[in-house]
């Protein structure tokens, strides 16, 4: 019996599957946690894989 495996994901060549990140704004609030920020890829929008294309011939034909 054959086994299927899934096709390897698509990483996004622009953050390298590394979607999101924590940006620290630099001081501490008055509780004296430090200010921090999530910054996504704009590339993915903060998935981290690629969209696969399809190339459909004829469309523009």
């Amino acid at each position: 019996m054959a086994h299927h495996t899934p096709p390897p994901p698509r990483i996004c060549p622009a953050c390298d599957g590394f979607a999101s990140a924590a940006v620290t704004l630099g001081g501490r609030d008055h509780r004296g946690h430090l200010r921090t920020i999530t910054a996504h890829c704009p590339a993915c929008q903060g998935t981290g894989t690629a969209r696969t294309r399809r190339n459909r011939e004829g469309a523009r034909a």
